[in-house]
Formats: structure tokens, sequence, C-alpha cells
């Protein structure tokens, strides 16, 4: 795993490669748009959202050497989403995107969704 040393998410995007920035931003706006009642922090050196209150991150994502990933901490959640996650390449908490061109911003946007919506216990 590449870890930033970036004191802030802004740093960590001015500091990712050109050719991921466009879908880390796009990735940032998502976890911001629909994650209300989070906040946005520095964590693992990769952007992390935590639920106001407890402050145990649920959400995260990074660029890593060959891929991007999208860190889904909740297993709740996770199965839920069961049959839409089962054609990509998924790791124990996360979803790997080797392209920054195949990510699909949909199905990220209902795992936010389904995750703000309801509290829950990371793994």
């Amino acid at each position: 795993m590449v870890q930033s040393s970036a004191q802030d998410v802004d740093q960590y995007l001015a500091e990712a490669p050109e050719a991921r920035r466009e879908a880390l931003t796009r990735l940032r706006a998502l976890c911001r748009q629909e994650l209300t009642g989070f906040r946005e922090v520095m964590a693992y050196g990769m952007p992390a959202y935590e639920r106001e209150g407890p402050g145990t991150g649920e959400i995260a994502f990074a660029d890593q050497k060959q891929y991007i990933s999208f860190y889904l901490l909740r297993t709740d959640v996770r199965d839920a989403f069961v049959d839409r996650l089962a054609s990509h390449d998924m790791g124990k908490g996360c979803l790997r995107f080797r392209r920054p061109e195949k990510i699909d911003f949909e199905l990220v946007r209902d795992l936010l969704r389904a995750t703000a919506t309801t509290p829950g216990t990371p793994c």
C-alpha cells in the first residue's frame, strides 16, 4: 500500500498522478456530497470519512501503485450489495479500479448513500 504524507485531502489530490487526479477528485466530490454527517480526514495516508461522533472511518479511497482503491469498511453495506460487487475486483474491504475510466461511479454513489443512511460498525 502506498501511503501519502499529505496533511489534508487537497494536498493529497495535488500530489496524485495527473492521469488519476480527475477520478480521485470525483470520488472526493461524491463522498462530500453523499456522506452528510461525516467529516473528511486523512487516515493511514489516505482520504477517509468518519461519521460525526464516534470518529471511526467508514469510507476511504487511495491512489495505489497499480489501481485506485475505494474502501468500504462496513460489512453490512458490502453484504447488501453483494450481487453488484460480484463483477468487480474486490479485496477484503476495498474495490480496486485498475483504470480510472472504469470506475463505476453509480455503484460508488449507491454504496455511499447506503453507508450514510444507517449507522453501522466498521470492520
